[in-house]
């Protein structure tokens, strides 16, 4: 349901305004916490823990009184080939099996949810539509916004059904050793299951039932006591089978007997002796395929530094809101400097702290290049030597220790999404489209408002205004280093999008709304999705309730959903970095053991991507006399109506697709020069170098200002001047 909510979320501000601003109506969400029931009102959540003097926003969430419905069950029954849409099930009196307190898992998820599991293994007693049938029984899956659509968020059995049972086949017998389940994703409904039975089989005839030990008889499992969170439950011994059916006993009065879940299951010896892990995905490249907390990324870190210490540097960009480090490591052949020519380019991870996948491939990326660079791979070489990189790996590690402590099955949609005082970081950027557009359409850009380089509004740098400090930590960082390219990693999707994320008709949830260099952002998205093994597999199925697929796997942000203050929106008109969102995989947080598979994913498209840091034009603006670099220059291309600047030395990188171009570079105090630049296909940026003369006036400055004997040029004008007077 939450996952819904994000999106009609972004609705709340008035106009245009950003959720960087002090009002109150403009406060990012802080994430739901438990309530207590008081009939069908809304009641308001409890904020998190104050620090530092902060409390976080009170949000209303839906609270429902929780009565349960329960079924009276048929005398058991050994199934025929006749009666297989029936599960044999007792007539004892439910008991519920008790579980221990500490929970370990044991075994990896079967793959519902990350979709190794296909619809075809999906089989259920009976459907209240296509859109709520067996398939969409996945842990996480999310729906659309309106029901009774293809697409929505969970299995739910048609009412009449007496004895429903929802069943996945995993192809080849496995040792079955626990069931994660959730209740249904709706903003318009409440259906969950609170108990259920568990039977298995191995040709989907004959049945048997879990048993509690304790007892002899059918264990009864608690499910769950809202739509979200996810509940564990460990069988009471592990069963070998290949079918599993769980067969809801109770739930919410009122509702349906819906779910969505993950099955938990082990791979067993087949008939040919090899073991399981012979038939895992997995990677040729020695990494270490885990998910780190905090001390372990630093650890990790550090050795990646440790073993390549000429083309690493490690850096804190500032704190999170508990005084964990933001940190980066950068590669380069020169680290710790900026290189005159050499463009800087980024990747962002962990906005969201549950979204852990961009996290390890960060993590996986530093140790992958610096193996590599060592082995003296030449993609690898030159990419080091032509660029200066920066890995950010956890952007809101916060929020991602909670989501790891739970981990990666329990986390759920949202737990550890926002920070510790409850901000959304994609929403926490000033918005700087609203007064872009609104000098658009007064006709002052770009002669009185530039339409680049944006500055803060008043609001946004208030003290009050709800700034995270992650979020200011990341303005900064970008203020002092000329980033060129970036994305920004994210989980939950299988898309990219690219800017404008916000919506330019105030209040619209979506609508089509492209930058001025749309022809650039449409070609990095497409270079990364074209390059992503997963976006690229024609078999696959949509993740959620769209189908991006027949987009080619990319989408405008605003055409999506709106965001007002994003990172990426905000990146391109506060600086000259062009940014995107890689949405990286359908599980916000996989298993361990998928992520060998993801890196086999993303591998390429990582590097391919960061290798169009070379597309368009490059060079250096200097001053003709001195031929010292002119700092923030501007360069403009004709019909394209967003510049760029010159870093401090003067060099600048133009990002643009193959064509000719009219450029002009200008600075204050210098005559303007205009030339053609050619970009072609071929590798590597069109050098595009601009020699300018001051004018008569800012010499005559300078030179008044020096105290220094005019030349007699400037000294005829300079009394030309005074006898004007």
């Amino acid at each position: 349901m939450w996952g819904v909510l994000f999106a009609l979320a972004a609705l709340a501000p008035a106009g245009r305004l950003g959720l960087g601003a002090p009002s109150a109506s403009m406060l990012d969400l802080t994430p739901p916490t438990t309530t207590e029931a008081s009939g069908s009102t809304l009641a308001p959540a409890q904020p998190p823990s104050k620090a530092n003097g902060t409390s976080a926003q009170r949000v209303l969430v839906p609270v429902i009184k929780k009565k349960v419905i329960v079924r009276k069950r048929k005398k058991g029954i050994r199934l025929s080939p006749s009666l297989t849409t029936r599960p044999s099930v007792t007539t004892s009196r439910p008991r519920t099996l008790e579980i221990p307190k500490k929970q370990e898992s044991g075994c990896p998820p079967l793959g519902l949810e990350s979709l190794k599991v296909s619809d075809s293994q999906f089989e259920a007693s009976s459907s209240q539509s296509y859109g709520l049938g067996p398939h969409r029984g996945r842990l996480n899956i999310q729906s659309g916004l309106e029901d009774g659509d293809l697409y929505d968020g969970a299995w739910c059995a048609e009412e009449q059904d007496d004895e429903p049972w929802f069943q996945v086949d995993a192809k080849k017998p496995v040792r079955f050793s626990g069931i994660i389940t959730q209740g249904r994703n709706s903003i318009w409904r409440y259906d969950w299951v609170t108990s259920y039975k568990v039977q298995f089989s191995n040709d989907s005839w004959n049945w048997w039932g879990s048993r509690n030990l304790s007892t002899g008889m059918d264990a009864v499992f608690p499910a769950n006591s809202d739509p979200e969170t996810p509940v564990l439950n460990l069988l009471p011994e592990p069963q070998v089978a290949r079918y599993i059916r769980l067969l809801p006993q109770t739930w919410l009065q009122g509702g349906a007997s819906c779910l969505r879940a993950e099955i938990l299951a082990c791979p067993v010896l087949d008939s040919t002796g090899l073991p399981p892990e012979a038939y895992a995905p997995g990677s040729s490249d020695t990494l270490d395929f885990r998910h780190h907390n905090y001390k372990d990324m630093r650890k990790l870190m550090q050795q990646v530094n440790d073993q390549c210490p000429n083309i690493t540097r490690i850096y804190s960009i500032g704190k999170s809101y508990q005084g964990l480090k933001l940190y980066v490591m950068e590669m380069s052949d020169h680290p710790g400097e900026h290189e005159l020519g050499e463009p800087e380019v980024r990747y962002v991870a962990g906005m969201h702290g549950n979204e852990a996948l961009g996290r390890e491939l960060l993590l996986l990326l530093m140790q992958f290049l610096c193996h590599e660079y060592l082995r003296g791979n030449p993609r690898v070489t030159r990419l080091l030597t032509e660029t200066r990189i920066h890995l950010l790996p956890s952007m809101n590690p916060d929020g991602y220790e909670i989501a790891y402590r739970k981990g990666s099955e329990l986390a759920g949609w949202a737990e550890g999404r926002w920070t510790y005082q409850g901000i959304d970081l994609n929403h926490n950027f000033a918005d700087l489209n609203t007064p872009l557009w609104d000098a658009e359409d007064d006709g002052l850009v770009p002669h009185t408002v530039p339409n680049h380089h944006l500055p803060l509004p008043t609001y946004y740098t208030l003290p009050n205004a709800t700034v995270a400090p992650e979020t200011w930590a990341v303005i900064h960082w970008m203020k002092r280093i000329p980033f060129v390219l970036s994305a920004n990693l994210h989980g939950g999707e299988l898309v990219v999008s690219y800017p404008f994320d916000m919506t330019r008709t105030p209040w619209a949830a979506r609508e089509l709304t492209p930058t001025a260099d749309d022809a650039v952002f449409r070609w990095l998205s497409t270079v990364y999705a074209g390059s992503n093994r997963a976006m690229q597999d024609p078999d696959r199925r949509p993740c959620h309730n769209q189908d991006f697929s027949i987009q080619g796997n990319i989408i405008n942000g605003a055409d999506w959903h709106t965001v007002p203050g994003s990172m990426n929106d905000f990146s391109y008109l506060h600086t000259n970095c062009f940014e995107i969102t890689v949405e990286l995989s359908c599980d916000k947080f996989p298993h361990e053991n998928e992520l060998p598979q993801e890196w086999e994913n993303n591998k390429d498209a990582l590097l391919t991507y960061l290798e169009q840091v070379r597309m368009g034009i490059a060079g250096v603006v200097r001053d003709k006399d001195t031929e010292a670099g002119i700092a923030d220059a501007v360069i403009s291309v004709d019909g394209i109506n967003h510049d760029v600047t010159t870093a401090r030395d003067g060099d600048y990188w133009r990002l643009l697709t193959p064509g000719n171009y009219s450029v002009t570079a200008s600075a204050e105090g210098y005559h303007s020069v205009t030339r053609n630049c050619r970009v072609t296909f071929e590798e590597g940026p069109f050098p595009c170098n601009f020699l300018l003369t001051k004018t008569p006036k800012q010499r005559l400055r300078e030179l008044l200002t020096a105290k220094a004997k005019l030349p007699p040029d400037l000294r005829r004008r300079l009394e030309r001047l005074r006898g004007k007077k």
